[in-house]
Formats: C-alpha cells, structure tokens, sequence
C-alpha cells in the first residue's frame, strides 16, 4: 500500500478544490479556500514560488501574470503580489503539454481537509437567495370561470 504525506494529501485536496472550482456557479469560496491553503503552504516551506506566467485569457484582453507555485508533485497559479515581479523570473506562456497527477477525492473531504489545515479563518460564504415573501394585500387571487366566449 502507498502512503502518502501529509504535503500530499493537502496538495490533492488543493487540485480538487481547484478542479471543481473551475466549473462551480459560485467559485469564490473554493478559490478563496484554495489560496488560504497554498499562503500557509508557503509561509510553512512546504511549497515553493517557482515564477510567472501570462494568464491565457487575461480580463480586458490586457496581458497579465500568475504566479506558479510548486506544491508536492502539482503545480498551481495564483494572483501575484508587487513582491513578485521583482523576486521571480518570468518563464513565459503556460506549457500545454505538463499536466497535473489525477488524484481522486471527494469535494466534501478536500474542503474538510483544508478547512482543518488553515484553521479558522473567514471564508466568504455566498448567502442564500431568499424567496420575495408578499403579503396578501399584493398577492393576486386568480379565479377560473368556466366560461366560454359563446355564452356572452
């Protein structure tokens, strides 16, 4: 059997985060979860800052940069800050043919691992849409009249 580390571990539940958040209606607790993680990665030493890369479809088709950063056996992109235009190289445009590992985890047991590796922290949470409430004076009564228009 193959036992994997606790970096490991952390790193799928990242790759699995980051996968579903790809495709969710609301992402920006998954992203958000996904950066607290990979910050307390780095601030630990158990990930490291590898350099930029141009973001493949920038906002207002203005060229951008993501930061890669090397976590276990998988590579992830975040947001840079100032600090690291300066601190790291710029490798360029993404390499289409590297491929992260595919791990299999749950969704729930990547965010419940994660959520107990970065501790209590605030994680924006989307508030449910509520349904208008009407009071009766608005609401509309409908009645149906089996009426046809030949018996005018």
């Amino acid at each position: 059997m193959i036992r994997t580390t606790d970096e490991e571990r952390i790193a799928t539940a990242i790759y699995t985060v980051n996968r579903h958040a790809k495709t969710a209606i609301d992402n920006k607790p998954l992203y958000e979860l996904k950066k607290l993680a990979l910050t307390k990665m780095l601030a630990e030493n158990k990930a490291k800052k590898i350099g930029l890369h141009f973001v493949r479809n920038p906002k207002f088709s203005q060229q951008q940069s993501s930061v890669l950063i090397q976590c276990a056996d998988y590579y992830f992109h975040i947001i840079p800050v100032k600090e690291d235009f300066k601190n790291l190289p710029h490798l360029g445009n993404l390499d289409d043919t590297y491929r992260n590992p595919i791990r299999k985890m749950n969704l729930r047991m990547a965010k419940q691992l994660l959520s107990d590796y970065i501790g209590p922290q605030s994680i924006i949470r989307r508030t449910p849409k509520q349904s208008p409430i009407y009071s009766k004076n608005y609401a509309r009564t409908y009645t149906k009249t089996n009426k046809s228009y030949l018996d005018r």
